[in-house]
């Protein structure tokens, strides 16, 4: 079996005798080498002879053991489930994401869609129709089945917990030590809480499980390369990396961890000069397929069928292209819009930027600069995104009785604010926000006004037409220069302070850079009562380009999300304070009358696991020292399992974890989670790694030790249950579990 077998880099001499060692004198080690057992083997030579009821067990163990671990798993995790009938936490976003799949609702969100998918197939099982707003503390109607989907959500944390005991065995720790991580999964308080509502977490953490053990396996199999097993688990680790980036972008940095170890392995075998370059080709080949096209089209068909459900007009139309959303059905975009602009036109102008808004003005001035009006770009539909296509003031006022005027490509014309009647002007001040580019405002009306409110307008490219005398609604890319001062209106991925109502910095570049996205432009909606209606619907935007366009979108909300210094979140906290577990969260209102949740780890569980990565750091740096002076007190294969067993699980955990630490975006305890499972491992390589001598002395004492960690895992499970499970009535009667002032759970 698998269990069995011993972890080995790939590509090294599996005798050890050619690995490259320090030139140093031959000296037995003090305490002499230690012989290459397995743990299963150590097990069965301490143990005594066994009756068959005992030996059926001890045979079976790998499927007994997981069957009552999920099964308490999943009682852990649903237990009560249904008891607060409120929208609890973030329910109030993701609930409402199920809503709009029901609905076939276009929305945006930073997420990729398929965890979000998950939650409307579960609202679609639980009969519900999308109705309910999900308003954050609201209580859930009779009709909707809240319990059903909180269920399901449930189920992915529970079965978190086989996957982390055959992860476990993968990684060859020893059956006590086995035991040990599937505990700490399951009595961890943090998992069992997050699991019980209808969030993306659950899902979260399973795939991030399932992506180590399909990784752990594939290792595992190196020995039978291009075997039927090793190409499936090749498969599913494809698979499954791309179904964890599909639910959060956090997926990526488990990801990353299989990229570090794939490229070691690659690099390993490179160096093998006994391999044939045709086997290294297709071992190059395999992992290509395997672990990047094959994540990326499990990736992008997320995103097809997110495109594909909401097919209607929704929320979050504003974020995608003018395209786009004029083949929505319901929308406003295009509908009745004659095709070409003339002078004269009322139009919103859509920024074709990665998630680029409207160009909008308002009454508001800038604090400083010019004071003049205010212009930004905004996702929302409003009246002060409508603009007038005017002649320059060059050429004759316009006359709404004269013959149509269409401008097209080196046209010069005005665009008049329809709101308040000033035009789009541009001058030499520096920009708000981007000094280096010149301030966009709105200034002077029709009558008053000089050049600096003359605009060129540049067609790029046009999806109906090579003819470029004429800007066509939806189709016609273009770009507007400033007639006098040769910029590029352009509105970036900047948002202005709390005085630009944090809506995106319009500005003028100097910069000439034609395929900056970000200056270019496209009439969205079009008015004109001279002007016969146009068909939105004519061309299609390709999915492709949509892909990209709503990823590029979503990259830019999720770097706006920073800390707002005018607003106190008491649910934000910082990275620092997750692996001492210096803070919890309030889930949900603490008035008496509600159910209360607070989102704590198991103290066991965090501070033996944060603890388990300084000692791992301690033991390589003295195994380290060792060497250096010529001890050679290690195996190979004791070398393979630190490398593999213990460094890559350390890995993972500065891959989930250092990111938080650089990244600006506002963080919560639950961000850490990932990297927590990390650290669990890493707890029990260390656990297993220092227990070595009790195993080969006497299996009963090694029993022992780990029975009392069990039981302190365990009770501390059990102790807390009340903030997985549910507090009701006054919470001063928890006061017990308050142990530190930043753990909230009582005031």
């Amino acid at each position: 079996m698998a269990f069995e077998q011993d972890a080995r880099a790939t590509g090294a001499d599996q005798d050890g005798q050619n690995l490259r060692r320090r030139n140093v004198p031959d000296h037995s080690s003090s305490n002499g080498n230690l012989t290459h057992t397995s743990p299963e083997l150590d097990e069965k030579k301490s143990s005594k002879p066994k009756t068959s009821i005992l030996k059926t067990l001890d045979e079976w163990e790998f499927l007994i053991a997981p069957l009552l671990f999920t099964l308490v798993s999943f009682f852990t995790r649903m237990y009560k489930i249904g008891l607060s009938n409120i929208v609890t936490w973030d329910e109030a976003h993701f609930g409402k994401f199920g809503s709009h799949y029901l609905k076939r609702e276009f929305y945006f969100d930073v997420h990729p869609p398929l965890g979000k998918m998950l939650v409307g197939l579960s609202g679609y099982m639980a009969g519900y129709n999308g109705s309910f707003e999900f308003k954050s503390g609201e209580t859930y109607p009779e009709e909707l089945n809240y319990t059903f989907m909180r269920l399901f959500n449930s189920t992915f944390g529970a079965l978190c917990v086989p996957v982390a005991y055959y992860t476990a065995r993968e990684l060859n720790f020893r059956r006590s030590t086995v035991w040990l991580v599937t505990l700490m999964v399951l009595c961890e308080n943090s998992y069992a809480t997050i699991s019980r509502f209808i969030l993306l977490d659950s899902m979260l953490l399973f795939f991030t499980f399932t992506t180590v053990l399909c990784w752990a396996r594939f290792h595992r199999l190196q020995n039978q390369s291009f075997s039927f097993e090793w190409f499936f688990w090749l498969l599913l680790s494809g698979i499954s990396i791309g179904c964890v980036t599909s639910v959060k972008w956090v997926g990526l940095f488990c990801t990353a961890l299989v990229g570090l170890y794939t490229a070691e392995d690659l690099w390993n075998k490179f160096g093998d000069l006994k391999m044939p370059k045709t086997t290294l080709a297709s071992h190059l080949v395999a992992r290509v397929v395997g672990l990047i096209i094959v994540p990326l089209l499990v990736y992008m068909f997320s995103f097809w069928v997110h495109f594909l459900v909401l097919e209607n007009s929704g929320p979050g139309d504003a974020q995608m292209s003018s395209l786009f959303q004029a083949n929505l059905r319901g929308t406003e975009v295009g509908k009745d819009s004659p095709l070409e602009v003339a002078h004269g036109s009322r139009a919103t102008i859509k920024n074709m930027g990665y998630g680029g808004g409207l160009l909008h003005s308002h009454v508001q001035t800038y604090p400083e600069g010019s004071q003049q009006q205010q212009v930004t770009c905004y996702h929302h539909k409003d009246a002060n995104n409508d603009w007038f296509f005017y002649p320059n003031r060059n050429e004759p006022l316009y006359d709404p009785e004269a013959p149509l005027v269409f401008p097209g490509d080196k046209s010069v014309i005005r665009l008049i604010h329809s709101q308040t009647g000033r035009n789009l002007h541009s001058h030499a001040v520096s920009a708000p926000v981007t000094k280096g580019d010149y301030e966009v405002s709105s200034y002077g009306n029709t009558t008053v006004g000089d050049e600096k409110d003359h605009w060129t307008v540049e067609v790029v490219s046009d999806a109906a037409s090579r003819d470029r005398s004429k800007i066509r609604t939806l189709t016609t890319a273009f770009r507007l220069r400033h007639t006098s001062l040769g910029c590029y209106l352009r509105a970036g991925t900047v948002n202005l302070p709390q005085w630009g109502f944090k809506q995106i910095e319009v500005t003028c570049v100097k910069q000439n850079n034609p395929r900056d996205v970000y200056t270019h432009w496209n009439v969205e909606a079009h008015w004109n009562e001279r002007l016969p209606a146009g068909d939105p619907g004519s061309y299609k935007s390709p999915f492709f380009r949509d892909f990209i366009h709503l990823n590029v979108a979503m990259m830019t909300s999720n770097n706006a999300l920073v800390p707002d210094p005018d607003k106190q979140d008491d649910l934000a906290s910082q990275f620092w304070q997750w692996p001492i577990l210096h803070v919890g969260l309030r889930m949900c209102g603490w008035d008496d009358h509600i159910v209360k949740y607070f989102l704590l780890g198991n103290p066991a569980v965090y501070w033996g696991s944060t603890f388990s990565l300084a000692f791992f750091g301690g033991l390589i740096i003295w195994y380290l020292i060792r060497w250096q002076r010529g001890y050679e007190e290690l195996q190979p294969f004791e070398i393979d399992h630190i490398h593999y067993s213990g460094l890559y699980p350390v890995a993972g955990w500065f891959l989930h974890y250092l990111p938080f630490v650089a990244m600006a975006r506002v963080t919560y305890v639950h961000h850490y989670y990932p990297a927590l499972y990390f650290a669990i491992l890493t707890a029990g390589f260390v656990l297993n790694w220092v227990t070595r001598p009790l195993a080969r002395k006497d299996r009963r004492l090694e029993w022992a030790v780990y029975a009392i960690v069990y039981a302190v895992v365990i009770g501390l499970f059990v102790l807390f249950r009340a903030i997985v499970f549910g507090m009701q009535g006054p919470h001063q009667q928890w006061r017990h579990l308050k142990w530190f002032d930043k753990w909230r759970i009582t005031d």
